[in-house]
């Protein structure tokens, strides 16, 4: 058993019955109330991505998992196959467990499997990946003074928003966890 103030991302607790992955735990404390620890939490289950709070010495159950290394290989229509690199087994993992994370997938990427009780439960994509901008509008000479931002569309379909001196062909680097323009990447 483990108690919110050793919730750290990373950890698989069980809470209703459900498996969940701590992506991100606060402590919150305001002027004569109780303490209250914030979680972003995602379900291995569906996937979803879910904000709880827990009073102060709230318990759970930790479920011990182990993270392999894989290479993500290809789609096969509503799964997504990886390779793990140790034993060169090949899985198909759901799409749709994956959420929002699909959208940063490209192919021989390394990722992480997350396995409990010896079944694939979860991928974990690199905290931040590097795509090509395929398309946006030009920007015009001075834009890299300002702070505006323009639509952009990336290798892998996602759009999101950039600075306005980024062009078309540019390498990028964005954050799998919030889906934001990070930098720059020189070749």
């Amino acid at each position: 058993m483990i108690t919110t103030a050793e919730l750290r991302a990373g950890v698989v607790i069980e809470d209703e019955g459900e498996w969940l992955e701590v992506l991100h735990a606060q402590h919150h404390r305001k002027s004569q109330a109780a303490a209250v620890y914030r979680a972003t939490l995602r379900n291995l289950n569906t996937g979803g991505v879910v904000e709880r709070s827990y009073s102060s010495g709230t318990k759970f159950k930790e479920i011990p998992v182990n993270r392999r290394e894989k290479t993500y290989i290809y789609d096969e229509g509503d799964n997504g196959v990886f390779m793990d690199l140790e034993t060169y087994e090949q899985v198909s993992f759901p799409k749709a467990k994956l959420g929002g994370q699909v959208n940063f997938l490209k192919e021989n990427m390394q990722v992480l499997g997350v396995y409990v009780n010896g079944v694939l439960a979860a991928i974990e994509l690199p905290p931040n990946v590097v795509l090509t901008v395929v398309s946006t509008v030009p920007g015009c000479k001075g834009d890299s003074v300002s702070n505006l931002v323009k639509p952009a569309t990336l290798d892998t379909g996602l759009e999101i928003n950039v600075p306005l001196f980024i062009k078309e062909g540019d390498r990028i680097r964005v954050d799998t966890r919030t889906s934001q323009y990070c930098e720059r990447v020189k070749e």
